[in-house]
C-alpha cells in the first residue's frame, strides 16, 4: 500500500520537494505563467533557482558645492520612524523613554511566517499569502518521493485567471471563488489516482478557508506532459463541472 504524506510549500524545505515536470523543459519551480498574464512563462529557467541577490548599495554622491548647505528636517513627533531629538519629544508625557508603553489592552500582533530575501523567485510568488491567506502550493508524496504538485490560492492572485474570467460575464463574480492554476504527477506516479488524491485535498483545503466554490481551467488540446493544467474529464473525476465550454478557454467549477 502506498503512503501518501502532503505538505504545503510554506518554506524552503518544501519548495525542494516540488517534483520534476515530465517535460524537462518545463519546470513548476520556476513558473510565473499564472502570476504575469503578460510575459510569464512555465520554461525552465536555471537563473530561477539561484538565490536572490540583495539590492546593490546606494553609490556614495559627490558633494555639490554650488548646492546650499544641507539642512536637517524638522522632528516629526507623530512619525514614528523619526529619530526622538536630543530634547526629547515634547508630546511624550514620558520624558523620551526609549522603549514604547506597552498598552495590554490593544490586540497582539504576531509576526507571520515569511521567506528569507534570499528565496528563489518562485518561493517569494508562492509565499505572497502566508501572512493572511495561507499557502499557494501542495506536494503529495508517496513512499517519500514527490509525485504530484499543485498550485492554487484566490483568484485575485492570479492575474491570468483574472483575465479568463473576465472573458465569460458569465460566471458568477461574487463571492469570487478559490482557484486551482496547476496540478501535475511525475511521469512514475500516473494512473494510481495521486493528482486527484491531492485535488481533493486542496478542495477540502480551500473550503476550510472560507471558499463557496473552486474554478480551474484545462487545457483540452494540450499533450499531457506540455499541460499543468489536465483536461475538463480529469477535473469531471474530481467532482467539477463544465462552467464555460470553449474549444479552447473552458472552465470548469465545483461549488463547495
Amino acid at each position: 500500500m502506498t503512503a501518501v504524506r502532503i505538505l504545503d510549500v510554506t518554506d524552503e524545505a518544501g519548495f525542494a520537494r516540488i517534483p520534476p515536470c515530465a517535460d524537462p523543459g518545463f519546470d513548476h519551480r520556476t513558473c510565473d505563467f499564472w502570476e504575469d498574464d503578460r510575459r510569464g512563462s512555465k520554461a525552465a529557467r536555471l537563473a530561477w533557482l539561484e538565490p536572490t541577490p540583495a539590492p546593490p548599495p546606494e553609490p556614495t554622491r559627490a558633494a555639490n558645492p554650488f548646492a546650499p548647505p544641507p539642512t536637517t528636517p524638522a522632528f516629526n513627533p507623530f512619525d514614528p520612524r523619526a529619530p526622538r531629538p536630543a530634547g526629547g519629544n515634547p508630546f511624550d508625557p514620558v520624558g523620551g523613554d526609549d522603549e514604547p508603553v506597552g498598552n495590554p489592552f490593544a490586540p497582539q500582533r504576531e509576526r507571520g511566517p515569511a521567506v528569507a530575501a534570499d528565496a528563489p523567485r518562485k518561493l517569494h510568488l508562492l509565499a505572497r499569502g502566508l501572512k493572511v491567506f495561507g499557502s499557494y502550493a501542495k506536494v503529495l508524496e508517496a513512499d517519500g518521493e514527490p509525485a504530484a504538485y499543485c498550485q492554487f490560492g484566490p483568484v485575485s492572485a492570479y492575474p491570468r485567471a483574472q483575465h479568463i474570467r473576465w472573458l465569460y460575464p458569465k460566471l458568477p463574480s461574487a463571492p469570487l471563488p478559490g482557484v486551482i492554476t496547476c496540478i501535475a504527477s511525475t511521469p512514475a506516479a500516473r494512473e494510481r489516482g495521486l493528482a486527484k488524491t491531492l485535488v481533493l485535498a486542496v478542495v477540502d483545503d480551500l473550503a476550510a478557508r472560507g471558499f463557496s466554490a473552486v474554478e480551474a481551467y484545462p487545457e483540452p488540446a494540450a499533450h499531457p506532459d506540455a499541460t499543468s493544467a489536465a483536461n475538463p474529464a480529469f477535473w469531471g473525476a474530481c467532482g467539477f463541472e463544465l462552467a464555460v465550454d470553449d474549444p479552447r478557454f473552458p472552465v470548469v467549477r465545483r461549488e463547495l
